[in-house]
């Protein structure tokens, strides 16, 4: 039945159906084409009428080009309604192949996609498509420069869409058919008409080869063939409104924060000097959003001349060459950019000189030359210039780049405590002003100083810089690498080698060493530490010696030299050479060699020499903090020396209180890597028989150095088979900070032996042996949540 007669009959047909078919006992199939072109509403009403109280036997199907007010809604959530609409209509891919392969034309994969691509499923198209082709002499080329504007496509939309619309609609899509995406407000503008929303709402409704891009209905595009047809239309109808158009999209999308689509559409008016501002005010965030190679692809639309004579796209190029590693290169487009700058006027040129400085710190942290970064950036982000000064201002969103050079800059220099505030407030100002990638750096970074604070915090912070940067797709780039390889070293230094490996791993794949050196260091030292933990000697000694050819890289001496060199030489002792490390040692500089690393590795040599008291010289400047670490944990390797040194030497009560000691460092982290670096289970053994307050942790090292992988902490724990109690609760809550059992007993105001002893229960409540693990388990049960207490 056609909607036509529905139309003309109304409701009196709708009484004599239901009255005639009321009565029918087989299924019986009633057809209604072009329901489009019904225009009663009060016919629509009796359709929706006779759909809702026809006898189940009667099924109804509907064709319609566009929505209708038909008022199913009860039908649908009853699942008594199948809609079919224009996406379960698209072809796939393989049916578009079966289709070309019935028309008799053969078609490289290639080719067969380009045209799926470009049809976008659609089956008329891809029918004319397939009758073009029918003795086509080169069909290949047909289908590279199959397009919209192709005779028959063209023909068809013509007919069956752009001429069936009213004269205002189709001015609209004529003019807007130049951007990628229209919205309302654009289409106004472009039009010089309003309603734009709603127009382009209707058509897509209709079907008119109109497509939603949001939930919200408020971003459209056109189908890439229609879009072809409009434009042509648009160029023969109205020629010189293409390039008036291009610019007016083009000062509508920068006034709206929209770069990419601005800058695209100045190219397209040829308004060369607007394109090249905009690519230059957005080159930072371009990087920093991960959108590198989009703005290269802009670059490259630049015609050569524009590109040889322009002031500000040296900065662009700047970048550029930084990011393909050529730093001398890249600081001469960047003092071209400075000598250029003074042809623009007052407050461009201030804004130029701001990105210069800028890139100059990139340049010097990918140089590796914290002083030369801490130095420039201390100096941008001094107090507000004067009001009259034309030197350098920076916006928000460079200040937070400057910020977390800073804190790069000092954590590079070794001054961890320094890098925090930087990086803290680079990631606050970085999330107000949307700059995505510059807040997970300044997280992922973050980490490393935390690290040293606690293992629990730098591991929290780690998923967290994974997690947003998993968000926005950089599962790969080099800021996931930093996190990956920070969570690596945690790993490695809790005796989890397994899950050390895995992360280690995936840091190997994110990171450019080579590009920033000293993350490439920190990575080879990390992957060094684990090969040393599991007794592969030989691959160690390949990781920390690429991780020394690191330092050489550097402008300056990394903080992590000396315990790369020192891991370097012990991997040398493990393997036999204690005469290469002998010599080596007298290679190094005073500085390196009296450091606390040299140091241990120096006493290692010496025990390997059957030289004990030698050793205890050694490590004395460490234990005695003349020679200070960085980290307590890293104190731990230089007492089991000691009590290894004092054993050889026959005191027992020397030997007892260094290993003693060695646990009370290691203790509050799960620290175990030094006990695997320097195993001594029989040492261990003896220890634990007397009155050591670390029995737990005592079995769990030996456990692994027996062989047993340490089991990684678990993401659902089994519940506490016995309750904390209340002392026991408001102590667990003290465990995350970094304060020592005796110092939480003064907070707590109780004694100290009281204080192990609950600490002792919790442990054995909570099932695990240290009290990083304590602390991990204890978030897992709710039974600790994060507190102000942990900056402590």
């Amino acid at each position: 039945m056609s909607a036509a007669l529905v139309d003309q009959r109304g409701g009196a047909v709708v009484e004599h159906l239901l009255e005639d078919l009321g009565s029918i006992e087989t299924p019986l199939w009633l057809v209604i084409d072009d329901l489009h072109e019904l225009h009663s509403l009060e016919a629509l009403r009796d359709l929706a009428l006779l759909a809702m109280r026809a006898a189940p036997e009667l099924r109804f199907v509907l064709s319609t080009r566009g929505e209708l007010p038909l008022g199913l809604h009860r039908l649908w959530l009853e699942g008594a309604l199948t809609e079919v609409r224009a996406d379960d209509l698209r072809f796939s891919l393989d049916e578009a192949r079966t289709l070309f392969d019935r028309a008799g034309v053969q078609l490289s994969e290639r080719a067969l996609v380009r045209l799926y691509e470009r049809t976008e499923g659609w089956c008329a198209g891809l029918r004319l498509a397939a009758l073009s082709l029918v003795g086509h002499p080169e069909p290949e080329r047909f289908a590279a420069e199959f397009c919209g504007s192709e005779r028959t496509v063209a023909a068809y939309l013509l007919a069956e869409v752009l001429e069936r619309q009213p004269e205002d609609v189709k001015q609209l899509l004529l003019r807007t058919s130049i951007l990628e995406r229209v919205n309302g407000p654009l289409a106004d503008r472009l039009t010089g008409d309003s309603g734009g929303e709603r127009v382009l709402q209707e058509l897509e409704q209709e079907g008119a080869f109109v497509v939603s891009l949001n939930a919200q209905r408020s971003w459209f595009r056109y189908h890439a063939l229609f879009a072809d047809l409009l434009q042509l239309e648009l160029r023969r109808t109205a020629p010189a409104l293409v390039a008036e158009h291009h610019g007016t999209a083009a000062s509508w999308f920068a006034r709206h924060k929209f770069p990419i689509e601005a800058i695209r559409h100045a190219q397209a008016a040829e308004h060369w000097t607007m394109a090249s501002r905009m690519l230059c005010d957005h080159c930072l965030t371009l990087r920093t959003g991960g959108q590198w190679a989009t703005a290269q692809a802009l670059l490259a639309r630049f015609p050569d001349d524009v590109i040889a004579a322009d002031a500000e796209l040296p900065l662009f190029l700047a970048v550029d060459e930084m990011l393909g590693g050529s730093l001398v290169q890249a600081e001469r487009m960047l003092a071209r950019a400075s000598d250029r700058s003074a042809s623009l006027p007052v407050e461009r040129r201030r804004r130029l000189q701001a990105r210069v400085a800028v890139l100059h710190l990139w340049v010097a942290l990918r140089r590796c030359d914290p002083p030369a970064v801490v130095a420039e950036a201390g100096r941008l982000l001094g107090p507000i210039e004067a009001p009259d000064s034309t030197g350098p201002r920076l916006n928000d969103e460079l200040r937070a780049m400057a910020l977390s050079c800073h804190g790069i800059g000092d954590l590079w220099r070794g001054q961890y405590a320094d890098a925090e505030p930087y990086l803290e407030q680079a990631r606050e100002l970085a999330h107000r002003t949307g700059q995505c990638y510059v807040k997970v750096s300044a997280l992922a970074y973050s980490a490393v100083p935390l690290m040293y604070r606690s293992f629990m915090l730098a591991r929290e912070t780690c998923a967290q810089a994974i997690d947003e940067a998993h968000q926005h797709g950089w599962d790969e780039a080099p800021i996931a690498g930093i996190a990956h390889t920070v969570r690596g070293v945690l790993f490695v230094w809790q005796g989890h080698l397994d899950e050390a490996q895995r992360w280690l791993d995936i840091a190997q794949r994110t990171v450019r060493a080579e590009a920033v050196p000293a993350v490439g260091l920190w990575l080879r030292l990390a992957r060094g530490q684990l090969e040393l933990a599991r007794g592969r000697d030989h691959e160690a000694l390949t990781a920390l010696t690429a991780a020394v050819h690191f330092d050489d890289l550097l402008a300056t001496r990394h903080p992590m030299a000396g315990q790369t060199r020192g891991l370097m030489l012990q991997a040398m002792l493990r393997l036999g050479d204690a005469d290469g490390v002998e010599r080596a040692l007298a290679k190094l500089d005073g500085e390196l060699r009296e450091g606390p690393e040299l140091r241990k590795a120096t006493a290692a040599l010496r025990l390997a020499q059957d030289d004990a008291e030698a050793a205890t010289e050694a490590l004395a400047p460490v234990i005695d903090g003349s020679a200070p670490v960085v980290y307590r944990a890293w104190l731990v390797e230089a007492f089991i020396l000691e009590a290894l040194a004092r054993e050889t030497l026959g005191d027992a009560g020397a030997t007892g209180r260094a290993l003693e000691r060695a646990l009370d460092l290691a203790e509050p982290d799960g620290a175990l890597w030094p006990f695997l670096l320097h195993p001594a289970p029989e040492l261990l053994a003896r220890h634990a028989r007397h009155h050591t307050t670390h029995s737990a942790l005592v079995r769990e090292i030996r456990s692994l150095l027996s062989g047993r992988l340490r089991a990684s902490p678990l993401d659902v724990p089994e519940p506490l088979l016995e309750p904390l109690s209340e002392s026991e609760t408001r102590l667990l809550r003290y465990l995350p900070t970094n304060l020592s059992v005796p110092e939480i007993a003064e907070e707590l105001y109780v004694a100290a032996s009281t204080a192990k002893t609950h600490v002792k229960h919790i442990y054995g409540k909570l099932g695990v042996h240290s009290r990083a693990e304590a602390v991990e388990r204890a978030r897992a049960l709710g039974l600790l949540a994060p507190s102000s207490l942990e900056r402590r």
